[in-house]
Parts: structure tokens; C-alpha cells; sequence
């Protein structure tokens, strides 16, 4: 994955982002003159997958001393530990005090998603997962989950900012909108053939109007060895995408000679559903998953002060100076 290029807005550095009782302990502080290098350690609840670190180095970049500041961390998708510390922050309070609710944030929501794709991509045991998450969250952070996906493991996302956030080709084929509107689906996989430009796959939606394996057959006849694929998107209402849906597609593609064209499959998988179509043998190509990675509960990430001017200390419940771990390397 190339260095991505995290956009942190003015809001965020300006501290309207911040819980307002840093803003309120900032102000205090400067008035009082008051502001110690100190040493702040981030750690999650839960086990998974780290993810977030290269989006606070960015935001640190900008608002940490040249010198006289030290930042540790994990790897970016590295699997931690609960309450493992994950970053270590040592500087003036008031560089990067501010910036504690949007560190904690970051860390668990890319944590999160990163940790979910991940469990969807080691389900299908080798069968390339695309991340659909877009239209399950905000615009405003469709980038950084479509980054956090590939750094849990998925081949590619359905946005063009997400994936030039994380250095790769976008993926996606068509809307159910296209053959609707066009009013039959070989007309519109003919009309995609002829608009589109050639490195984009043909891949056809094969369930608006006909039998998946009827509109299957009848793309693959018209487009021929252009043809990548057929993506099964079946909704619940007609019982959704099964193994034996694919198993049927497969074989009658397969006895017109068409065994180049490839299955994806997308509605509602889950890593038990992935995991499902894999042990009995689906013959799927490609994984569509959208909320399960969108909707993973945050791993919410805690941040504590454990030495101020080189003084160990801690709030209570917590152990004074600085907790050792072998595992972080200096980032900055």
C-alpha cells in the first residue's frame, strides 16, 4: 500500500472536533503558564486489528514540535491485544492535548473496520473480498473506511477517494439503475461494453429482470469472451443469493462453454455466510461485503497520562510511568 494522504480538515486542528473540556484545560493551562512534556498512551478494549496509525501521524505532523516530541506506535495492521498500548505519545501537553478525542476516534473506528474486513477476508480463505461500505456511513469518512478495508485484507473498494487513499483501482460494475432504466440487461451490458473503457471489466448484474442463470447465459452470448463475470446480487425477497444459486449459474455457463466467466456475489454477507458458501464449495470468485465491515462496533481506544516532566504518575486504577512494550517502534 502506498503512503496515503490523509486530509485532516481545519476543523480537526482547530480543536472543533475535540471534546470541549480540552479546549476549557487548554485554555486554563495557558493562563496559567503551565505546560508539561508528558508521555500519553493509547490502548483498545478489545483484541483485533490496528488500524489508524498513518492518519494520526498525519494529523501529529502538523501540530507536534520538531523537536523535543516522540511518537511509538504498532504497525499499521498489526494485530494488538486488549488494553495493549498501541501509541505513546511524548511532547508538550498543549502540542497535542487537544487532539486526544480525534486520536481515540480514529483508532477505534478504523480499528473496527479493519478488523472486521479482515475476519471477512479470512472466512473466504483466499476468495478476493471488495468493499461495498460506502453507502452505509457518512461521505465524510467513505475514504478512510474504504482504507481501513484494504488494510484489513479486501482486494479493492467501490469508491474512487477510498481507493486513492489507499493506492488502488476502484471496483464496480453496475447498478440495478442501469438495465431499469436501459429496460433490458444484455442491452445494458452491450451499452456498458461500448461506453466504457477497456481496462474496465465487463462484469454484467444478472438478477433485475430474468432468472440469474437465464440472464447469465444471455450476456454471455452477446459479450462473448469480453465478458469477466455475472455478479449475483438476489435481494432477500426472492431468498437472496444461496450456494445453489451459484452452483446452477456455474454449471449451466460452464455447459454453453463459458467457463471463463466468472461468479461475484454481494447482499448481506457476513464472515458466516462467507464461511458458508466456502465449505460447501460455491463456486464464487469475488465477495461483495458492505455492512458487515461498515457496521462493526467501534474498539473503543483509552488515553492516559503516565509521566509528566519525566515524573511517573497515573489516575487511579492505573499503574504510574511509562508500561512496557516491546512491540512499538518510533514513528516519529
Amino acid at each position: 500500500m502506498v503512503n496515503p494522504e490523509f486530509d485532516i480538515r481545519p476543523s480537526v486542528l482547530v480543536g472543533d472536533t475535540a471534546d470541549i473540556y480540552l479546549q476549557r484545560t487548554l485554555t486554563i493551562l495557558r493562563n496559567e503558564g503551565i505546560n508539561p512534556v508528558v508521555t500519553m498512551e493509547f490502548f483498545p478494549e478489545r483484541r483485533g486489528m490496528f488500524c489508524g496509525v498513518k492518519e494520526v501521524r498525519a494529523l501529529l505532523s502538523k501540530v507536534l514540535p520538531e523537536t523535543g516530541s516522540e511518537v511509538w506506535a504498532l504497525e499499521e495492521g498489526e494485530t494488538m491485544e486488549a488494553r495493549e498500548v498501541a501509541i505513546r505519545i511524548k511532547a508538550p501537553y498543549s502540542s497535542f492535548g487537544l487532539y486526544e478525542t480525534t486520536i481515540c476516534g480514529i483508532l477505534a473506528s478504523c480499528s473496527a473496520w479493519s478488523t472486521s474486513a479482515r475476519e471477512c477476508v479470512e472466512a473466504a480463505q483466499g476468495v478476493p473480498i471488495v468493499a461495498l461500505a460506502a453507502r452505509h456511513v457518512h461521505p465524510n469518512v467513505v475514504a478512510v473506511i474504504d482504507y481501513s478495508s484494504v488494510v484489513g485484507g479486501c482486494v479493492s473498494v467501490s469508491t474512487t477517494l477510498g481507493a486513492r487513499l489507499a493506492g488502488i483501482t476502484p471496483a464496480g460494475n453496475m447498478p440495478h439503475a442501469l438495465p431499469l432504466l436501459i429496460g433490458d440487461t444484455v442491452k445494458a451490458v452491450e451499452a456498458f461494453d461500448q461506453h466504457m473503457p477497456q481496462e474496465v471489466p465487463r462484469v454484467a448484474l444478472v438478477d433485475t429482470f430474468k432468472d440469474e442463470a437465464e440472464e447469465s447465459l444471455n450476456v454471455a452470448r452477446a459479450l462473448k469472451d469480453k465478458l469477466r463475470g455475472v455478479r449475483l446480487d438476489t435481494p432477500s425477497e426472492r431468498g437472496g443469493v444461496s450456494p445453489d444459486l451459484v452452483k446452477e449459474v456455474r454449471i449451466r455457463l460452464d455447459l454453453e462453454g463459458f467457463r471463463h466467466v466468472e461468479i461475484f456475489v454481494s447482499g448481506g454477507f457476513t464472515p458466516e455466510k462467507i464461511r458458508e458458501f466456502v465449505e460447501v464449495g460455491a463456486p464464487v470468485n469475488g465477495f461483495g461485503v458492505g455492512a458487515a465491515i461498515s457496521s462493526a462496533p467501534p474498539n473503543n481506544f483509552t488515553a492516559d497520562i503516565h509521566e509528566v516532566d519525566g515524573k511517573p504518575i497515573a489516575k487511579r486504577g492505573r499503574t504510574p510511568g511509562v508500561t512496557a512494550n516491546p512491540r512499538l517502534d518510533r514513528v516519529m
